[in-house]
């Protein structure tokens, strides 16, 4: 698969609608042609102390973030006819569904390929299937995990391995 965007959520609490960061790689015959990031502000708009653990982000960082509506105006047309990938679909599509709800928008009806599902598949030999371990089993150096924009392009990487 060489045309595909990479997309990673980041979410303020327990909530799928909480979304308050997102990272979008888009590639195009095999290249990264296009990145995107933006901080949201969640709704609900409150934080769990274990989720600014795992991602280090605040209410105070995204008090004047835009809403969903109109970050997702703008990753929309880059998007487009792409089918989306995820390292653990699963928690990004709910995500991405769960928020078009809560805002009344109408979801595209996206293909959705997961690596994680993909990576313990083809690469049944390693400890973990963690975004960070399947990375670097493909070759990918990660930095800054669990930043929606490097966890986007570490999926994107290794989605341009193993699909």
């Amino acid at each position: 698969m060489t045309d595909f965007a990479a997309i990673d959520f980041e979410t303020a609490n327990g909530a799928r609608t909480s979304v308050c960061s997102v990272g979008v790689v888009v590639v195009r015959g095999g290249v990264v042609v296009d990145t995107f990031y933006s901080l949201i502000q969640p709704e609900p708009n409150y934080y769990y102390y274990w989720n600014t653990r795992v991602h280090g982000l605040t209410r105070c960082d995204t008090d004047n973030a835009p809403l969903f509506p109109d970050v997702w105006a703008q990753i929309a047309p880059r998007i487009a006819d792409l089918p989306l990938v995820a390292h653990n679909k699963a928690f990004d599509e709910s995500c991405l569904k769960a928020v078009m709800r809560c805002y009344q928008m109408d979801y595209p009806d996206y293909t959705f390929l997961c690596t994680l599902q993909v990576s313990r598949r083809k690469l049944r030999h390693l400890r973990s299937h963690s975004l960070e371990v399947v990375a670097a089993a493909c070759g990918y150096e990660m930095r800054n995990h669990h930043h929606a924009l490097a966890d986007a392009a570490a999926c994107a990487a290794i989605a341009r391995q193993l699909l």
